[in-house]
């Protein structure tokens, strides 16, 4: 008996010491997030767990009672003792200030205040775009000065080359005349030395009206000299939700980052963070020397699940901060169709998300991929407020062109918050129209609108373009005076640098017929035409597409693959809306 007692006690104290315990909870910030990938140290063992993607956890604890830590970057530390019959509340405060409200910089370009009427914006499937309002001519007498926003995005020309090719009509909405202009990188021209910019204007006949003038304005930004780049922190942050599962998309995207990591260098680090079925690092910090890991690491992704982007966003800008370089590229890449549909979703949300974690001094550049679904206006809002850039991959070759051939100008910026400002002597011009650079219809209605600068990459080359009336039309009776005849002042600042500042440009008065223009002017100009006409611009009524091919024909660089497709893509333009106007000519049947 004696021994029966003894082998019950025994097992008694082993079943009671081997005893678990469910401690359950979630974990939020300050303004009621969820946060995911949260790291829990339990104290009496001394194990680490994670919060999953909605902030949730359950986790075995040895006792009824334990004490915990809750540790996340750019939080501070959680410290407290738990009770496993009861449901955990966690709330981690920011170690930063409350981020600001929505600032009032939000124009792309800013000269007068007026109420647009309603504007019906179009949808293609699920996709969306921002309602845009086309700039129209100001009146110099009462509005001399116009700003506009200058930056690297080149998303819409190859989103519109993507919808071109499938034999589609092109959503006005999704033609933004100023990323089309910029995809081409005219005549690059480098800045003296010690100047971060350099200058060329000319002033030339417009050839849709005769009355009117085209004023062109030509900005280099200085190449950053490789060596003594610094060391980069990436985070690349992919979508492996369902909806990713097409080769267009996933596929696309994998072979896209696997360009961008042969350009990685020893002293770089690269980091992934994956979001779909579930939300967390998918390779730790690893040396861009480590190619082979990291491209490994790429070719195990595989798709599923929905699409917490909200909840990948901050898991990918917490570990961009937890190896932050001071002095170096910390930047943050996003590769996604944009289909949020977990966490926040909306514009306005995503853009408080993202304004959160900007102060931290990490850049955003966005990567579009896929159709019919794709969300163009919240990938816009991200990287213009994430402080960075914005591409549409829609194939290899454009993967090409962005992460290789143009890895510089995408991924390491020479300035920050850049902006010009232009001003005109109304003793000469009458009335002007910035082409392209237009605003969206809720900047336009918004009563604390200002101007929002952009980001501007190594050796970006952009060509803007101005429709003036000139106050008469004998221009050797125009006497310019004092005030000269135009005045461009790009404000900026340098990366990692608070202090603003500003070179200037005089715009020299000396017209030439268009003919007599470089060859890329008129070609920029064929492209403004382009985008006119997709966006059935009421200003550009009297061209055709016929036009637009014989001044790209006489203007494009032979030598310049792009500028070559770009003839191409009119005709089959061309192609597709003529179906259109043949469709409308043809007579009900039962008409005479």
């Amino acid at each position: 008996m004696k021994r029966i007692a003894a082998i019950i006690l025994c097992s008694c104290t082993i079943s009671c010491a081997q005893a678990q315990y469910y401690l359950r909870g979630e974990i939020r910030d300050e303004n009621n997030n969820p946060m995911s990938n949260i790291k829990i140290v339990v104290h009496s063992s001394g194990y680490i767990y994670y919060s999953g993607s909605s902030g949730s956890f359950g986790i075995t604890i040895p006792r009824g009672t334990d004490s915990i830590t809750v540790a996340a970057d750019g939080f501070e530390l959680f410290n407290a003792r738990v009770d496993a019959s009861k449901y955990q509340y966690i709330t981690l405060k920011s170690l930063f200030p409350a981020p600001p409200p929505l600032p009032k910089n939000r124009l792309i370009s800013f000269t007068k205040n007026f109420k647009p009427e309603d504007w019906k914006g179009w949808t293609v499937g699920a996709e969306t775009y921002s309602s845009l309002i086309e700039n129209e001519f100001v009146e110099t007498s009462r509005f001399p000065e116009t700003d506009f926003s200058i930056n690297i995005n080149k998303a819409s020309y190859s989103n519109v080359r993507r919808f071109l090719d499938m034999e589609s009509f092109v959503p006005p909405d999704a033609v933004r005349i100023e990323e089309m202009m910029n995809y081409f990188n005219f005549d690059y021209t480098a800045p003296v030395a010690d100047s971060n910019f350099s200058f060329n204007s000319y002033l030339s006949e417009c050839p849709w009206n005769a009355d009117n003038l085209l004023l062109y304005l030509h900005v280099c930004a200085k190449k950053a000299d490789i060596e003594k780049i610094p060391p980069a922190n990436l985070v690349f942050l992919i979508d492996v939700s369902g909806s990713m599962d097409l080769p267009n998309r996933l596929p696309l995207l994998k072979s896209a980052f696997g360009l961008l990591v042969k350009n990685l260098r020893d002293k770089d680090t690269v980091s992934i963070v994956v979001y779909g079925s579930t939300v967390g690092v998918w390779m730790q910090p690893t040396s861009g020397g480590n190619k082979k890991k990291i491209l490994k690491a790429i070719e195990e992704l595989n798709p599923g699940g929905p699409t917490p982007g909200e909840a990948g966003i901050r898991a990918a800008y917490r570990l961009a901060k937890s190896q932050f370089i001071k002095g170096g590229n910390n930047r943050v890449i996003l590769a996604t169709d944009g289909d949020f549909n977990v966490g926040q979703t909306t514009e306005d949300e995503l853009e408080r998300l993202i304004l959160t974690h900007r102060q931290w001094g990490i850049y955003l550049t966005c990567l579009g991929v896929g159709m019919g679904n794709y969300k163009d206006s919240k990938l816009e809002v991200l990287a213009k407020r994430g402080n960075g850039n914005f591409a549409y991959l829609d194939g290899e070759k454009e993967a090409e062109k962005v992460l290789m051939q143009e890895f510089t100008q995408t991924v390491y910026a020479v300035a920050d918050d850049a902006y010009l400002d232009i001003s005109f002597n109304p003793d000469v011009v009458k009335r002007y129209r910035l082409i392209g650079f237009d605003n969206k219809l809720q900047a336009l209605s918004d009563s604390s609108k200002g101007i929002q600068g952009g980001e501007i990459g190594s050796g970006h080359s952009l060509v803007s373009i101005f429709e003036i009336n000139p106050a008469n039309q004998n221009l050797d009776l125009i006497q310019p005076g004092k005030k000269g005849f135009a005045r461009a002042d790009l404000h900026y600042r340098l990366p990692g640098d608070s202090i603003g500042r500003t070179t200037g440009y005089d715009f020299p008065f000396a017209a030439s017929s268009f003919n007599e223009l470089p060859s890329s002017y008129r070609f920029a100009t064929a492209v403004a035409m382009f985008g006119g006409l997709l966006k059935k611009s009421p200003f550009m009524k009297d061209i055709n597409w016929d036009d637009i091919i014989e001044m790209a024909t006489q203007s494009f660089d032979p030598n310049d693959v792009s500028q070559k497709e770009f003839i191409e893509l009119v005709d089959k333009a061309k192609k597709i809306y003529s179906k259109q106007k043949k469709k409308k000519k043809t007579k009900p049947e039962g008409e005479g």
